[in-house]
This record gives structure tokens, sequence and C-alpha cells, in this order.
């Protein structure tokens, strides 16, 4: 079963608590909108912890480095299976001014052509309400883990 661990960011702006997500590249993502944004995660490295591979998806995937203490959120299970554990900070980033690493994979499929493609094609600040609108479903709960952390 594979495993990840992720970062649910968050701030305060003007007295209303957003959070931010992010929209996946690729492919695949390209046409979707609602049930597709999500926290930056990836998986664990061999013997690596959770908040340490957090923190690097973060920086990986964003081009930021957390300069913040990490709350845990807890595990939540993805709907196909793979397990998230997920950290909570508060950070303010600007994110028309994230930088995303790249993979690369076949495209066209069976073309035998490889592409690259950045690992996060935009990221956005959300409100809890509108994120609950527009996030991949599975990772709903954290929601409502942040907003108890917080309360």
């Amino acid at each position: 079963m594979k495993h990840s661990a992720g970062v649910l960011l968050y701030r305060r702006l003007a007295g209303q608590l957003e959070v931010l997500l992010i929209h996946p590249g690729g492919p695949y993502w390209t046409r979707k909108d609602h049930g597709a944004w999500q926290i930056p995660k990836g998986e664990l490295g061999p013997d690596e912890e959770p908040e340490a591979t957090a923190r690097r998806e973060v920086q990986e995937e964003l081009g930021v480095v957390l300069t913040v203490s990490i709350r845990p959120l807890g595990e939540i299970r993805q709907a196909g299976g793979k397990r998230v554990t997920a950290f909570a900070a508060e950070q303010d980033l600007d994110p028309e001014a994230i930088v995303s690493n790249e993979f690369e994979m076949e495209w066209p499929p069976k073309s035998g052509q490889r592409a690259r493609f950045p690992e996060v094609s935009a990221a956005k600040w959300l409100t809890l309400g509108q994120a609950r609108v527009v996030m991949l479903p599975s990772q709903l709960p954290l929601l409502d883990r942040l907003d108890e952390l917080l309360a």
C-alpha cells in the first residue's frame, strides 16, 4: 500500500481562514477542476519520516521552504487506497510565484514519445467553503480536522 505525506497550508486574511490547494499537473488533470484540487503531498522515501516527506513535498511542488512548525492532522485513506499522513502549517505565500518540479511520462500514450509536465499546474487560496467544492473528495476530512485543530 502506498503511503504519502503532505501539508495543508493555511492563513488568516482579514479574519477569514483560507487554505492553499494545488491542482495537479500533467495531461490527465488538464480538464478536471471540481474534485481535483488537493494538498501538496508525495510518497515517503525509504526510511523517511512523514514530516520530512511533507516538508520536502512543499518545497518540490511549490518551491517554498516551510519556515514554521507543522501540526499533525492524522491519516486519511484516498479512494485508490493510498494512505496520506497530513500536517497543517500556517504560512502565507504567493500562489502566482510557485515553482514546481517536473515529471516525465510517455505522452501521448503508447506513442513511444516522452514529455515533461509540472507536478503542480496551479495553486490558490480558498475559504473552507470554496475548498469543499473543488477538493479531492477523499481529502475533505482534512478541512474538518483543520477547523477542529484551530477551534
